[in-house]
């Protein structure tokens, strides 16, 4: 479960940083900015949903990754 929160994770940050480089490169030429922040937002709710779901079935003893 540390392995697939920490991908995720990953995941999430390096969207970030692609959301900035696109919204310094395109200067507001195209939406891949607002996509790659989408895809943040949804990143970020799928980790919170993991850390919920494997809580809630009993996956992360204690509740502790």
């Amino acid at each position: 479960m540390k392995i697939v929160v920490i991908v995720l994770l990953i995941a999430v940050v390096a969207s970030l940083f692609s959301g900035l480089f696109f919204v310094y490169r395109d200067k507001g030429d195209s939406n891949r900015a607002v996509v790659a922040l989408t895809v943040r937002i949804v990143l970020s709710l799928v980790v919170f949903l993991v850390l919920v779901g494997s809580y809630f079935f009993g996956l992360t003893p204690g509740g502790r990754l």
